[in-house]
Order: C-alpha cells, then structure tokens, then sequence
C-alpha cells in the first residue's frame, strides 16, 4: 500500500512524472459514460511503458482458450473486452522532433481526474533534445449527453522559441489486446475515409461480427485566431490521420479541438455506421467544445446529487468513496438491458470484461439504492434473459436438469478458464438466487418472482438437488469437489458456504411457490406447466434443506470453511513476513493451497447474506476466527468484512476495512492497479458506508438504520432511494437527520425505534 496521488475532496491529482507509476495512473484516471471507456492514456505519442486503452460496451472476441491440458467441459473461448480504435490520438512535432514524454526532460507535470465534472486535464512543461521547450495542456472527457461522442481540448504553447508544430489528428485501429492469448489483432478493416473535414475508419472483428466507426473532426487555433492551413491526409492499413502545419510564436498558445464519434453495430445497421458516425459527430463539433463541456457539467450534477457520499473530517475516507461511486456511474448506466458490469469496468482488460458473480453480490444493493427501480430490475433480466444457455452450461457438465450460471460470461455461455473457477466455483448460483431475493425485499416488486423470477430460482434449484448426494455415513446431504469464495482452497468438500446457500435457495424457492400459490395461482399453474414442477421434486428440495451436512467445530463454535480445515496449520496474517505479502504474487500457488489463509470472506460471506438467520455471537465468533487468517487479497473481501464489523461494534475494525476498500486501487494496495480498477467492488464500498456505518437494513418492507460515527469523523451523508421515496441520511456526534427530499411519507426505523418521515420534511433524532 503506498500513497501515490495528492488527498483532494473532489480530484485525483499526479504531480510529477513517474513512469514507473504510469499505468497505475492510466487505470485511475480512466473515463467513460456507459457506452465506452478510455484509460488515461496521452494523446501525444508516448513510448514508455502503458496500457493503451479504449473499450466499447458490449463489443469482445472470443478468443480461443489456451490451457495446458484440456479437459472436457472446458469452455472453447475466453471472451474479452476488446481494446478498440484509438481515438484521442494527436501526434505532435517541435521544428521535426516527436514530442514524447519517454525522451523528453518533463517538469510541472500534473495529471489531474475531476470526479466532480467526470473529466480529465493534463499539463507538463517538455524540453526536447534539440533544446525547444513546449508547455502542453489538455482536457478531454466522454460525454454523459451525447454517450457515442468525446472531445479533447489539447493546447501546445512554445517557451523558448518560435517555429513549426506539426499536428497531426489520427484513428488507430490497428491495435491488439495485452491480454490476447495468441497474441493476435482481433480487427480486421471494413473502410476508410479520409477527408480534410471528417475522417472516419471502419473495423470488424475478426469473429462475431461487431463493426465499429470512430470519426474525427478538429479546429487549431493559433494565438486565438481559427487557422485554415492547408491539411493532408495519410491512410494506411486500420490507420486514418490528418496533419496540419503550424507556424507558432514564442508565448502563444495554440489550441487543437479533437471531436470523436465511437459507433457501433449494437445500435445500428453495420451499413449505416459511418453516416451515423457522421451526424452525431457533426452535432457535437457544431456545439464545440464549451457548450459539450458545460452539459456534462450539468448531467453529472445531477449523478451526484442522487448518489453522493459526503465525509466531514476525513479527506482521505471522502477522496475514497467519491472514486468508487464515480467509477461506477460511468461503467453502468443501466439504459441497456443488454449490457452488465465488468471486474474492470472501462478501466483494462483483465478478466476479460465479463459478467461475474459479482453484479448480484455487491452491485445490485448499489443500483437498488441509487437509481431508477428498473436498473436493478433489468440486471436481473439479463440473467433471466441467460436461462438457457445456463441450462446449456449444466449440460455441458453433465447434468441432466437445472441451470449452472456461468463463473464468466459476455452471452450466457461460460467462458473461464480455469478448471478450478469453471467447475467448482459454483457458489455463484446462489448469489444470482439471492440476488432474486434482495431486489424483492428492497423493492416490494413481487410481480417480478411470478413474471421472471420463478423460472430461475427452480431452474438453479434443480442443479442444487442434481449436485448434491447422500451420505449414507454422515445420514447427511454433502456436496463435493467445489471451490468456495476463498479461491485459495480448491476442490474441497462440504464448503460451508456453498452448501449454506444452495439449501437458502432451495428454502426461497419452496417459499416463493407458496407465495405464488397463494397470489397469484393462475400464473402459478401456467408456470407449474412450463417448469414440470410436481410435488416430488418439490419434497426432495425440502428434504435437502432438513438434512444438509455442514461442517462446524463445537469446541471453537465455528462453521468450518470446509472438511478438514481445523487439520491445517493455524497460521495468522499478522504473523506474515512482510516480504511474503500479497502471498499470490510471492508464494507458489502449491504453497497457498496448503495454507490456512484466506483471499476473501468465505464463510463471513454466508454470514454477511444471511445475518438475519444467526445471533450476533455466532457472527462475532466466526469473524473472530476467520478475519485475523483473511489476507483480502480479492478486492471483493475487505468491505463485507467492514459492514460485519460495523454491526459487531467493531468501529476501528470497521474503518480499516473500509479504507482499505474505498482505497483499494489508489493506494494500490494489492499491486495490481495497472491492470485496471475493480469497478464491481467498489459497490460494496457503498455498502461499507450505507449498510455498514449506517448500518441500514431492509425488514419486511421497513428501511431500519442503525447508525455510527467514526471516531475522528465530524460527519457523514448518504442518500438512498426506497420505493419512490428520497431519503438525505445525516449522522453527527450529536444526532441523526433525515431528510425526505421527495412527496411520498415513510416510516424508518432508526436504532430500533419507528419514525415517520414526511413528504419534504426533516425527522431530527438525538443520539
């Protein structure tokens, strides 16, 4: 862990050049709106170490699975967010010499990403080696209104000198994934158009068929004056570029505008591309760079006045949580059905950009609490509309019913590679299911269990049953051969967690179809016929739930993460070398499998989720036990930690987990930054702040706050939506304000006492 970037309330700022910390800085500084992404890269060529970077939603390959010995089930690809044209490119010369920051002397430099207007500025001064010296800025962002568009606003100004600048716009296709397996380009072109006005290149992939316009349209402005030098054009292969020469005076500025439209073949014909890509490219330019500006100002107003997090006394906490919540309104917008959350969000390629577990985990809280209802309700679809290729998936593995949600997906079909995640990691049906039940509590929204989902809750259900098998020695059900959250045990047997959650599922179910039943029977019977359910399945899922095996230890009054734990050697983190730390970059994978240590919460996991079936001691007991071995070296690991602790009282507990959480990435951490930021955690970072020190919970249809202050903290605010009413949280020292900044009256429960707050009213409770 280290503090590379200046605390700011409402910035990110890099001050000086440190090429060795670039990358880092290139996935933190990240930007997008939705519909695509772009690490922090220069527009100017650069050819140190980094990560180029631009992302378009829903656009990958399948690239072909590369293991060493293939076993059956295996998936045939591995899907990949694609790294795509890039558009912010300006290639810039001083008098013939390239400026480049990996060959110039750099001074004053900052690197600057404003949370607050989701842009991001840049200036240095360069000395090149013929002696020239050029002070540079830039600001560039992705538009929040028009979500196919970027601009940039790049200025070069001479120092000590007057000459000939040489500009020069370009679109990049011609660029290949860090992470490709083979090491090959996935694009292939479809067209150029080079043109003095608009500049274009259309791509494909290399399979799938996703087609791709970016388009380009600039201005130079020269000492203030609008320049009409004679401009040329240069195409080679994927690769389009204008050039434009520039006589510049000691002291003046000179201003490249960079327009860019990035279209795709998800939202119009591939035919259409380039004259879509056209139009809304000509829209933006003709507002100009100020206006587009001033409305991405205005819209992310309107973001954060919906999801902010306001600290007081704790810049550090506040910097945090203010990174993470503006990482995740610009990855997911929830307009898109057909789209979902990456590990990495816009911000790299690892993990290919797909869909995990960790949507209905950590971020549909963070949706269900934030934005409109139907943005958590059309996460939820996206699986829903995933059925059958999740039964296709349990097929594939030899099941003859049921439905195994994949570990990785970008379609529905699994496409991770690693046996031991692909086969055994299978606890993510149980987060999906759960995930069922969290929208429904939260939401009220029944008619969704009988419109979508039932037919996933008795699809997952049947795989539970399927998966399990009786232990004529144990008289119990077990489940064998599975990997639990703890990624650092595989193939274990009876992981509590696992079996934990698969009879929670099959409980939910049987409860849902009472429910069913009861209110709505005439759909009921409709699904009763489309699924086959019948009384016998339905008892044999209700006896799994009597007679699961789990494994505790009575004299430690602990679950035990899985058979044979306890015969390990009881090693604690805090007796860790610290050379040895984190143990997947340090230690053989054989020498952590052996271990005691922990990745991430894994039996705290089931307990975290299900908190209302156990008693605060058998919680603290657990957490006791299991956190001092838990290196948290998944980013999905310290903010549960931090809301069980929150609940336990642990305070200082509590606020370590939470900075390690909001500050996962910026601080790096788990040296691991320069991959990309782990966007679907940072929705349990909310959590850590709203359910952990607000400690807000949803009980039969009450919101129930709970809440703690810091100790060095002089404040903290939060704002939740809750069914159609806005609630402004405010917890001092002294008391609790909530203020209902809608029409629709609520009653909360606050420390266990109901309150009704009014329609735009404030309820005051002294602590």
């Amino acid at each position: 862990m280290k503090q590379y970037f200046k605390l700011d309330e409402w910035r990110v700022i890099e001050e000086g050049f440190n090429p060795e910390e670039n990358k880092v800085a290139e996935s933190i500084c990240s930007l997008g709106n939705g519909h695509m992404g772009q690490r922090a890269n220069f527009e100017e060529n650069y050819s140190g170490d980094s990560l180029q970077g631009s992302y378009m939603a829903g656009v990958y390959y399948p690239d072909k699975t590369r293991v060493g010995w293939w076993k059956n089930g295996y998936p045939e690809y591995f899907a990949k967010v694609l790294n795509s044209t890039n558009w912010i490119g300006i290639d810039i010369k001083v008098n013939g010499e390239t400026l480049d920051l990996a060959k110039a002397t750099v001074k004053n430099f900052t690197r600057i990403l404003n949370m607050k207007e989701a842009y991001l500025e840049r200036s240095f001064n360069a000395v090149l080696s013929n002696g020239n010296e050029v002070k540079v800025s830039s600001k560039r962002f992705l538009s929040a209104v028009y979500p196919e568009i970027g601009a940039i606003k790049y200025s070069i100004t001479p120092v000590n000198f007057s000459g000939e600048l040489t500009i020069t716009p370009y679109l990049d296709g011609d660029v290949k994934n860090q992470d490709s397996n083979y090491d090959e380009k996935f694009w292939d072109e479809v067209q150029i158009n080079a043109s003095t006005d608009i500049s274009s290149l259309v791509l494909k992939t290399k399979k799938l068929d996703f087609h791709i316009c970016s388009a380009m349209k600039f201005d130079i402005v020269n000492g203030g004056v609008k320049i009409n030098s004679a401009v040329t054009t240069d195409t080679k292969e994927k690769f389009v570029s204008n050039t434009v020469n520039v006589k510049a005076e000691q002291g003046k500025e000179v201003v490249i505008y960079k327009y860019a439209s990035n279209v795709t073949s998800r939202n119009h014909a591939k035919e259409e591309l380039a004259t879509k890509a056209s139009e809304v490219l000509t829209k933006a330019y003709n507002e100009g760079f100020d206006t587009l500006l001033a409305k991405q100002v205005e819209a992310w107003a309107e973001k954060w006045k919906e999801s902010d997090i306001v600290i007081e006394g704790d810049v550090e906490a506040q910097q945090g949580i203010r990174f993470n919540i503006f990482q995740l309104n610009q990855t997911y917008t929830g307009e898109d059905e057909r789209l979902n959350i990456g590990p990495k969000g816009f911000t790299g390629e690892k993990y290919g950009g797909s869909t995990y577990w960790d949507t209905e985990a950590y971020c549909i809280p963070f949706y269900l609490a934030t934005a409109d209802q139907k943005v958590a309700r059309n996460l939820l679809i996206y699986r829903h509309k995933h059925l059958e290729k999740a039964k296709e998936n349990a097929r594939k593995l030899g099941f003859k019913k049921g439905a195994l949600y994949p570990m990785v997906t970008m379609n529905g079909e699994e496409c991770h590679n690693e046996w031991e995640i692909t086969f055994e990691e299978i606890h993510r049906n149980g987060a999906i299911a759960y995930a069922i039940y969290n929208y429904v509590n939260y939401t009220g929204d029944k008619s969704y269990l009988g419109e979508y989902g039932l037919e996933v809750l008795a699809e997952i259900s049947r795989f539970w049953k399927e998966r399990v098998h009786y232990s004529p020695r144990k008289g119990k059900y077990v489940m064998h051969g599975v990997t639990g959250p703890n990624e650092y045990e595989n193939n274990v047997n009876n992981n509590w967690y696992t079996n934990r959650i698969a009879v929670w599922t099959l409980e939910y179910t049987l409860e849902v179809i009472d429910y069913l039943k009861a209110n709505e029977p005439e759909r009921y019977k409709e699904l009763e016929a489309k699924l086959q359910i019948n009384a016998e399945e339905t008892a044999k899922w209700r006896d799994i739930t009597l007679n699961m095996f789990y494994p505790v230890d009575e004299e430690l009054g602990i679950f035990l993460q899985q058979e044979g734990y306890m015969d390990k050697e009881q090693i604690l983190v805090s007796e860790l070398p610290e050379e040895d730390r984190p143990l997947n970059q340090k230690w053989s994978w054989d020498r952590i499998l052996r271990s005691c240590f922990i990745k991430q919460a894994d039996v705290l996991q089931g307990l975290f989720f299900l908190e209302h079936s156990y008693d605060d001691e058998t919680i603290r007991r657990n957490f006791n036990f299991y956190e001092p071995r838990t290196v948290h070296e998944s980013s999905l690991s310290p903010c549960v930690h931090s809301i069980l602790a929150s609940k336990l009282g642990m305070q200082d507990k509590a606020y370590e987990m939470y900075l390690r959480t909001s500050r996962l990435d910026l601080d790096n951490y788990n040296n691991d930054t320069e991959d990309g930021c782990h966007t679907t955690s940072m929705a349990g970072t909310w959590m850590s702040v709203v359910q952990g020190f607000g400690g807000m919970r949803v009980k039969e249809g009450k919101l129930h706050f709970n809440p703690f202050i810091p100790g060095h903290w002089n404040s903290f605010s939060f704002k939740v939506m809750f069914r159609g009413a806005l609630l402004k949280v405010n917890v001092t020292k002294e008391n609790v304000v909530i203020t209902n900044e809608s029409n629709v009256e609520l009653t909360v429960a606050v420390n266990g006492k109901d309150h009704l707050v009014k329609g735009n009213e404030e309820l005051i409770i002294n602590n």
